[in-house]
């Protein structure tokens, strides 16, 4: 059941929502671990390795096993107790970097537990975004996944910026260690912050129901368009950062951080300042900024220029913002996990193909030729998918078709 508590205008009613808080400081706690981590295990990659490739995958590689994951166990965001699930996740990425920060690991290893990792995750977001759903009312979704955005930005600008710093002071090992703490601190703080809540949906979790669900959801023009703005553009630009190791090794971190800072920007302007009517209007632009500065990157430029023209382009990580209110309008409730899940595997899967497609082309070419070819790749997409994109009434199709 929704809560109505919150005012609708501001950011500071939602923490007047029971459970919204400790939601959100587990989320950040997990968000922390992600970006150390993350870099970390892409820097001790890359010393072991000297390969933009291996550097690349280590760090969104892991996304790939997102779709594996989507299509056996996405059922499972609306089905499984999504306190019991998220403690679970959050024990399990712990359990597993903390086996990446140990010594004398061989490189196929590393790729085993991050495979494992990948397979784990395709299900957090659906519960994790379900749950929120369900603890704010209808129209406090979006406030609510904007202030999560903007701390998603604030915690990888603090997170880069202290696991650059631990990385070149102590070492990529230690790093995994404290990432390793941080998730069990989020799986503490889900256990002993959040009630246990139903599922949302009846039934079991099964391999054909994920099937069916997502059939579903796919058969809707207007939703897959959505789904496939969401997964594709975002991807291709996440391909570019997926080069800052191998492009600035020294100076990966400042450009990570950038780049949080950036979505910052674009998650407060679109989810606090701008009316419902403009904010649709502003998708297409806004993915259309994400992908454009980064073609500077044909002409090489300094740590100082690209990292301003990594903050730009991630303003228009606002625009998942807007896509995900739409989806959220095109989906009934009893399917909106699974439909945020669904949203969140394949984004982060499109995440990982192109961080990999990236990195291949940065081992035969450069790193800042790899950017630039993913960047305009990125507005070709955009421009195939701008038609369907257009504000437009919400269609009725998938209420009459009943889900256990």
């Amino acid at each position: 059941m929704h809560d109505d508590t919150p005012q609708r205008n501001s950011y500071r009613a939602l923490f007047r929502t029971p459970e919204f808080t400790p939601l959100f400081l587990s989320s950040s706690a997990h968000i922390a671990a992600q970006t150390i981590g993350g870099l970390a295990l892409a820097t001790h990659v890359y010393r072991a390795t000297n390969s933009p490739f291996l550097s690349a995958v280590s760090m969104f590689g892991p996304s790939l096993a997102q779709v594996l994951g989507a299509s056996l166990f996405l059922s499972g965001a609306d089905r499984l107790p999504p306190r019991a699930a998220l403690t679970g996740i959050s024990l399990a990425f712990a359990a597993a970097t903390a086996v990446l920060a140990a010594p004398g690991l061989p490189i196929g290893a590393v790729f085993a537990v991050l495979l494992a990792q990948g397979l784990i995750a395709s299900l957090g977001g659906g519960v994790r975004w379900g749950l929120l759903n369900e603890i704010l009312a209808k129209d406090g979704y979006l406030r609510g996944r904007s202030l999560f955005n903007m701390m998603s930005g604030v915690m990888q600008i603090v997170g880069f910026a202290t696991g650059g710093a631990l990385v070149a002071l102590l070492s990529p090992r230690l790093c995994l260690t404290l990432s390793a703490l941080l998730y069990a601190a989020a799986a503490a703080g889900v256990r002993l912050g959040l009630t246990p809540r139903a599922p949302r949906a009846s039934g079991r979790a099964s391999v054909a129901e994920t099937w069916r669900a997502n059939a579903l959801l796919w058969s809707s023009r207007p939703r897959r368009t959505v789904l496939l703005a969401l997964w594709i553009p975002n991807g291709l630009v996440v391909g570019c950062e997926s080069l800052f190791v191998s492009y600035a090794p020294e100076s990966a971190g400042t450009l990570f951080a950038c780049a949080a800072l950036g979505m910052l920007a674009g998650d407060v302007t679109v989810g606090r300042l701008l009316p419902p009517g403009p904010r649709a209007r502003l998708g297409v632009p806004l993915l259309v900024l994400l992908a454009a500065p980064y073609a500077l990157f044909a002409l090489g430029p300094s740590v100082p220029l690209a990292g301003a023209a990594v903050a730009l382009a991630s303003v228009g990580f606002g625009a998942s913002l807007v896509q995900q209110e739409r989806l959220m309008e095109l989906t009934p409730d009893e399917l909106s996990g699974h439909a945020l899940g669904l949203h969140s595997a394949g984004m982060l899967t499109l995440q990982g193909v192109s961080a990999t497609l990236a990195g291949a082309v940065a081992q035969l070419t450069s790193p800042a030729t790899a950017m630039t070819v993913m960047a305009v790749s990125s507005l070709a997409v955009t421009a195939c998918l701008t038609p369907g994109l257009r504000p437009a009434p919400v269609p009725v199709g998938i209420e009459e078709r009943p889900v256990s």
